[in-house]
């Protein structure tokens, strides 16, 4: 039953490959003109990546295991059960991507740091790994001999795990300072070469995922309270390094310390009902303002602490679950950001939905409010991640009016794939890489303060829960082979094309970049295509050869991938005649 269900959907998602170049209408996500322009002189572009999702040698070198190499090592937590173990061996291929960012003619490279790689246990005064210090030195070395900026990220999610177990992680108060001291090391050792540091990458994401719903490692489901006391305690880590460094060395190392917030747009369903209207701006609250409001003006925002406070109440509590900064704390928090960067991927129309209290407390309902999707917007498969280019736009302007039009460097934006079918001609990718810098153009022409754009991601690679079935990279990385090598997408040539003119010249120059980008990387997918055969005929060789191979290695390996391919192309074949004799 299992194998009829699995080849159902693999004939199901063919067909969807198939289908794609006429489904992919990118411009029914767009709003307004394309505009033709030039990025500010100095406008810094890069490509992202962090460590957990890349490096692999999980075990290595003297690295502790993180939170995250716990919980994919457990059934039932991730996609197929993957872990990231290997990933991208990008620990040992640090040259080779280095060799694909000056490929890519970038200015600046976006990384993370393992807090486990450098510290085992997440305690400093227990050990310090020397080999972790001499890999992220070799790293950063490497990227200022080619000319690329690092900008590097503290805490990508991967907490040592001593910590998760003597601790609970982000739910006590003690991370404070034990992030204090590993950001600290950072500096002490790097800090004479990186002059931008974050503190924390989606820090939403880490609170709501890692200690609400339990998607995400440590698995916590603290519904209506665990979120919102890992975001204060976050908060708090931010603060307290941001001032570390504004004390002790801002003044011989001149570098700025930020932070990374992730935020959806969030589009009233009816811009004429005031209910709507409300209930969009406190999507936005309860997402970015939760972070940002309170960096930028000292507190939670108003309306988070108004609705959390009500169901509370409404819930028999006698104080509200949202934690509360005292005086000194709000202006010890205020003002710690140097610049904000703003990671961003799709965009969401809000109406006005009341749960109940009785419902129980949860992040969720505590927000009144409903998603939802124009079954218009294009999607690659990851039915989250939306091409909606004006939502970009928008956002970036509501950070300007709501924060006093702080420095913005955009530190991730990008869109996946479910790469079921080998396709390195990503024309879905190059559509929604036009379309959201170009917004980003506008934005900047609005008046609001961007100095970078960091695309995500630079490879294929592990991602979280998804694990391997969702593809962010501008390069293709072959999983299945050991050696994990990496090939380009059309849209490494579209984006490299955009850096080097920084903007969109004209109309005619811009389609040529496209028609361009997609010739080569047909050349490409025919390569790789060519090495696959290869492959397959290697490990047929090899089984003739050895005749006490493992009689169920070849019906593994080949018999029952061959009979389930012929039953996809023959479902698919079906499909697609039943959905023409429909339309």
């Amino acid at each position: 039953m299992r194998m009829c269900a699995w080849v159902l959907c693999q004939a199901l998602l063919l067909v969807q490959c198939v289908r794609a170049e006429e489904d992919l209408q990118w411009s029914s996500g767009e709003r307004g003109s394309f505009y033709y322009g030039a990025f500010p002189s100095g406008f810094s572009w890069g490509v992202g990546s962090s460590a957990f999702q890349t490096e692999g040698a999980w075990d290595k070198d003297g690295k502790g295991k993180s939170i995250w190499d716990v919980f994919t090592h457990k059934k039932g937590k991730v996609f197929m059960n993957e872990t990231a173990d290997s990933s991208c061996e990008g620990y040992y291929k640090v040259k080779e991507d280095i060799g694909l960012l000056k490929e890519l003619k970038v200015d600046h490279y976006r990384f993370s740091i393992s807090w486990p790689r450098l510290i085992p246990s997440g305690i400093k005064a227990d050990h310090v790994n020397e080999k972790g210090i001499k890999f992220y030195d070799d790293v950063i070395n490497n990227l200022l001999e080619n000319k690329i900026t690092p900008i590097v990220t503290l805490y990508h999610w991967d907490l040592p795990q001593v910590l998760q177990e003597k601790h609970s992680g982000w739910q006590n108060i003690s991370m404070v300072q034990y992030f204090n001291e590993y950001a600290n090391l950072c500096f002490e050792k790097f800090g004479d070469r990186v002059k931008h540091w974050i503190t924390f990458s989606n820090p939403w994401s880490v609170a709501v995922e890692g200690y609400e719903t339990g998607e995400h490692a440590p698995g916590y489901r603290l519904q209506g309270t665990g979120a919102y006391k890992a975001a204060h305690h976050m908060i708090k880590a931010h603060a307290k390094v941001w001032h570390s460094y504004n004390k002790q060395w801002r003044s011989k190392q001149r570098g700025m310390v930020g932070i990374s917030l992730t935020s959806d747009w969030g589009e009233p369903v009816d811009m004429n009902s005031q209910k709507d209207i409300e209930a969009a701006e406190r999507y936005m609250q309860f997402y970015l303002g939760w972070f940002a409001n309170t960096l930028y003006n000292g507190d939670y925002p108003e309306v988070m602490k108004d609705y959390i406070g009500r169901k509370s109440v409404q819930q028999g509590l006698a104080v509200s679950r949202l934690p509360t900064f005292s005086s000194q704390e709000k202006s010890y928090i205020k003002g710690t950001c140097d610049f904000l960067g703003l990671g961003h991927f799709t965009t969401r129309y809000i109406t006005q939905k009341n749960y109940p209290a009785i419902q129980g407390p949860s992040y969720f309902t505590d927000r009144d409010l409903l998603e939802l999707v124009d079954p218009r917007w294009p999607d690659p498969e990851s039915k989250w991640l939306y091409s909606v280019p004006w939502g970009f736009r928008r956002l970036l302007n509501f950070v300007k009016t709501q924060y006093g039009n702080p420095t913005v460097y955009v530190t991730e934006n990008g869109v996946s794939e479910k790469m079921h079918c080998a396709q390195l001609c990503d024309e879905w990718r190059i559509k929604y890489l036009k379309g959201y810098t170009n917004e980003m153009l506008k934005a900047i022409k609005d008046g609001v303060k961007v100095k970078s754009y960091t695309a995500w991601s630079l490879l294929d690679k592990f991602e979280w829960d998804e694990g391997y079935s969702e593809r962010f990279g501008l390069y293709y990385v072959e999983f299945k082979n050991t050696n994990k090598p990496r090939y380009p997408k059309a849209s490494v040539q579209f984006y490299k094309k955009i850096i080097t003119v920084n903007g969109f010249p004209n109309a005619r120059e811009v389609d040529s970049w496209h028609r361009k980008a997609t010739e080569v990387c047909s050349t490409t997918n025919q390569l790789l295509a060519a090495e696959e055969q290869r492959n397959t005929a290697a490990n047929i060789l090899r089984l003739i050869h050895d005749p006490l191979a493992s009689h169920m290695e070849m019906v593994t390996e080949i018999v029952v991938p061959t009979v389930c391919t012929l039953c996809i192309l023959l479902s698919a074949v079906l499909l697609m005649f039943l959905l023409r004799r429909q339309n």
